[in-house]
C-alpha cells in the first residue's frame, strides 16, 4: 500500500481519480469512469447510505475492492466484500444495501450507462 493510499483511505491511485467523474445525483456515491465503444467501467466509491431501490439496467459485472454491501439479484440475496465478484444479467431487478462504505469496479455492457460530469 502506497503512502497516497494509506493516508486519506482510498483505495484509488490518482490515476484513477484523475479520470472523469460520472454525473450521479445520489448523494455518498461518486465513480470516475473509464470507456471504450462498447463497455463503461466504472470505479465507485460508495459511503454507507444504505439501500439504492430495486432497479434494472445492462448487464453489469462487479469486483469489491473494499467494504461490505448486500447485493439482491432476482431474487437471491448475499453479502459481499473484499475480492468477491458477481454478475448482474440485463434487465434482470436487483438492489444493495451498503453496510459499510464500499470502493467496487462495476463494468457494465452500456458505454453510456453514466453520463460524465461536465468540467464547472
Amino acid at each position: 500500500m502506497n503512502k497516497q493510499t494509506k493516508a486519506t483511505k482510498i483505495p484509488y491511485p490518482a490515476m484513477i481519480t484523475n479520470l472523469a467523474e460520472i454525473d450521479i445525483s445520489a448523494p455518498g456515491i461518486k465513480g470516475w469512469a473509464l470507456q471504450s465503444s462498447r463497455q463503461q467501467f466504472v470505479f465507485f466509491e460508495i459511503d454507507p447510505i444504505g439501500e439504492v431501490s430495486p432497479h434494472s439496467h445492462c448487464a453489469q459485472w462487479g469486483l469489491m475492492v473494499e467494504g461490505k454491501m448486500r447485493l439482491t439479484i432476482g431474487q437471491e440475496t448475499k453479502i459481499y466484500s473484499q475480492g468477491d465478484h458477481y454478475f448482474i444479467p440485463a434487465g434482470v431487478i436487483h438492489s444493495a444495501t451498503f453496510l459499510t462504505k464500499v470502493y467496487v469496479i462495476d463494468i457494465f455492457d452500456d458505454p453510456q450507462r453514466y453520463k460524465i460530469k461536465k468540467n464547472e
